[in-house]
């Protein structure tokens, strides 16, 4: 992997130097190819820095590499065509694969990982660099940006919208933790954490910055600087607002989306049942 490091470390430097070059061309597909077969991530668990996750940004500087390089050409058939880096060809699968793809639009980009067990319902598309553990649904209408982490037996319901990040490069992407249940018309975006086990209810939005309340714990969860915004493990959040107090929003009895967490997930509770106590 050093070697690889090397490598895609040099030729990212080399700027426009590195379009034409068959070595360049030669390490970035070495490094696709390692993303696509999920031995390389642009993100990865690390338990010993604050947020357990650590960014490879090289991994993500080699990504970019394959956009420099890339050149247009047109691709696919006669029933469906479309013009792309030829870097960055539409993934093929095989049965041997063990991802079921569903017919009727879905789109895989070369590079990203769809790990056995995976369910894609059409229309959903998961960008290059994404991760996409074992057991999990991506469901109709559903993205997964470049670079985002989505881990085991997690739910993306339709158009559910994991937002990605290629730059800047040591920018934290979007990360799904195991066992999520991410609700419909969801969107979770820069570089927010959402913990184990953790439900986000139909219709909520996350963003750095969106503040969190937890009303079960009486905190506000924010975005820092050095920190994305982290929703907790176990956590039940559902959209909410908060009164504008102040000027024109407060004569006007205007509100802001202010998303809040109601409960706390446990072994005895269903997840089907939480939510449907909660929405009714």
């Amino acid at each position: 992997m050093k070697t690889l490091e090397t490598a895609i470390e040099y030729w990212f430097a080399q700027g426009a130097e590195a379009v034409g070059s068959g070595e360049a061309e030669q390490a970035f597909l070495e490094l696709r190819g390692k993303l696509e077969a999920g031995e390389l991530r642009a993100a990865e668990p690390d338990a010993s820095v604050p947020l357990g996750w650590r960014v490879n940004g090289w991994v993500k500087r080699g990504i970019l590499l394959g956009f420099r390089i890339g050149t247009m050409v047109e691709m696919g058939g006669e029933t469906l065509q479309f013009i792309d880096r030829h870097t960055y060809p539409v993934r093929r699968f095989s049965v041997a694969d063990g991802v079921r793809v569903v017919p009727g639009g879905v789109s895989v980009r070369t590079g990203a990982y769809v790990a056995k067990g995976v369910a894609v319902i059409p229309p959903a598309y998961i960008n290059v660099g994404a991760y996409v553990d074992e057991g999990t649904m991506v469901d109709s209408h559903a993205l997964v940006g470049s670079c985002a982490q989505v881990g085991r037996r997690v739910h993306l319901s339709a158009a559910a919208q994991i937002g990605g990040v290629l730059e800047p490069v040591n920018a934290s992407p979007v990360i799904i933790e195991d066992d999520c249940l991410i609700g419909g018309n969801t969107g979770v975006y820069e570089g927010t954490v959402v913990r184990k086990r953790a439900v986000l209810a139909a219709g909520t939005v996350l963003t750095r910055g969106t503040p969190v309340y937890d009303l079960v714990k009486g905190e506000i969860y924010k975005a820092t600087a050095e920190k994305p915004l982290v929703i907790p493990e176990g956590a039940v959040v559902v959209p909410g607002s908060r009164a504008v107090s102040k000027g024109k929003g407060a004569e006007w009895g205007l509100s802001l989306a202010a998303p809040v967490i109601v409960k706390y997930r446990d072994e005895k509770t269903e997840l089907s049942l939480v939510l449907e106590e909660i929405l009714r």
